[in-house]
């Protein structure tokens, strides 16, 4: 599939639903926008409603190897025969706008036609929507959802959303709708106030995500967390939670929040359901366990936010060891706010460079390093296969290794030691 790169407005994606016959029609939707957190925040309010017994179709973004992985129903793929015939006939409908003189969609824009007629054909109960950058523009903010959800607001795709929390956090709040309650996890207070004033002007009632709790119980492991949840009509002891890290324990309340306006609507939110997801939940590329012996952990954090999450997470997971580190970031990122975080407890750094052309600047991140941590040794590896090896090579007893920075990066090292 061709990249035809990021071109905010709705115009491209309205013209080709409409002349696929508005496929997006007729669903019920929940919609998930926000900086980190919206991929755990959807699997987790989309396997819920699974284990409920509703047929759910989830749209996710980016993929780590394959796009198949984007569309799922039920947690299953998207087959390859079904996704170019899908493909084939939206290239027939683009080409009717291409003779009128429109502009050609972009690749996230056909992905999401894609997504649509997928449930559509498919009569899913619920698709669960990721906003793929932003809120307003952004080609999923085409729906009428039954819950709308904002997981956080931090600095991101700056280029797009604007420079600061407030420009940011008012293009996310775009996916608000008009008497369309909508969840809010947990952010600065100047990102809050833009996302109230919004809820306020279209009449939609906002709700704060820590308005469930969650709280661990005893120490974490990398099999599961222990927790408690409490919340309206909601309240669960001794739960194992299977995914990792400090940052899903807020992700879970969000989710849940949702999922109780969800409940109010009618559809069935039963605790055993919370209960059989939870257990059994599995993300790719969230602290996610690659190698036990020695222990390398991969992890999708490729901004400031997505950082110290981790960063607090390996040190609530891991205290008293320390880690190599192996990052790779796309040019775009705030470098500087990343490697702050990351740089804690770390015994080197191998730099690498992340696939495609947006890893062209690559080799000034280990510059970056150096003039924030001069103390800790860095390497450059262009390779990520051989970035890992001399990763590995660096490990000292007790010693682990975490691979970040990109998803780019996550999907050559996870072909190297799980699927290889």
């Amino acid at each position: 599939m061709s990249a035809l790169g990021s071109r905010p407005g709705l115009q491209r994606i309205e013209s080709l639903l409409e002349e696929m016959g508005d496929p997006q029609q007729g669903l019920k939707y929940v919609h998930v926008a926000g900086t980190n957190g919206k991929g755990s925040t959807s699997l987790i309010i989309a396997d819920v409603l699974i284990k409920a017994g509703y047929r759910v179709g989830r749209f996710s973004s980016p993929h780590l190897h394959s796009y198949l992985e984007r569309l799922t129903i039920n947690g299953q793929e998207i087959g390859a025969e079904a996704f170019q015939s899908i493909l084939d006939g939206i290239e027939k409908h683009i080409l009717v706008m291409l003779e009128r003189g429109e502009p050609h969609p972009t690749e996230f824009e056909v992905l999401t036609a894609a997504a649509f007629q997928y449930f559509r054909d498919e009569a899913v109960d619920v698709a669960v929507l990721e906003v793929g950058m932003g809120g307003s523009y952004d080609s999923t903010n085409v729906i009428i959802p039954l819950v709308a959800v904002i997981t956080g607001v931090d600095f991101d795709h700056t280029e797009y959303l604007g420079t600061s929390l407030e420009e940011i956090a008012s293009n996310k709040s775009g996916i608000i709708k008009a008497g369309v309650p909508v969840v809010a996890g947990l952010m600065e207070e100047k990102a809050w106030r833009v996302v109230n004033k919004r809820a306020i002007c279209v009449g939609a009632k906002l709700l704060k995500g820590s308005q469930t709790k969650v709280s661990r119980v005893g120490n974490p492991d990398f099999q599961y967390q222990v927790i408690d949840i409490e919340g309206i009509q909601l309240g669960l002891k001794g739960v194992r939670f299977a995914l990792r890290g400090d940052y899903q324990l807020q992700n879970l309340a969000t989710a849940l929040t949702a999922l109780q306006v969800m409940k109010e609507k009618g559809y069935r939110v039963q605790e055993q359901s919370i209960r059989d997801s939870l257990t059994s939940l599995k993300m790719p590329g969230r602290m996610e366990v690659i190698q036990q012996n020695p222990l390398v952990i991969v992890d999708a954090a490729h901004n400031p936010q997505g950082a110290k999450a981790l960063a607090d997470s390996l040190d609530t997971l891991l205290p008293d060891r320390k880690k190599i580190l192996v990052l790779g970031l796309v040019d775009d990122k705030e470098r500087n706010g990343i490697i702050k975080s990351l740089g804690r407890n770390t015994r080197a750094a191998v730099v690498t460079r992340p696939q495609g052309p947006r890893g062209s600047a690559w080799k000034e991140v280990k510059v970056g390093w150096q003039q924030v941590f001069p103390d800790i040794p860095v390497v450059e590896v262009e390779s990520i296969p051989e970035a890992a090896a001399v990763g590995l090579e660096m490990m000292q007893k007790d010693d682990y290794m975490v691979i970040t920075g990109s998803f780019y990066v996550l999907d050559q090292a996870r072909q190297i030691f799980i699927i290889n």
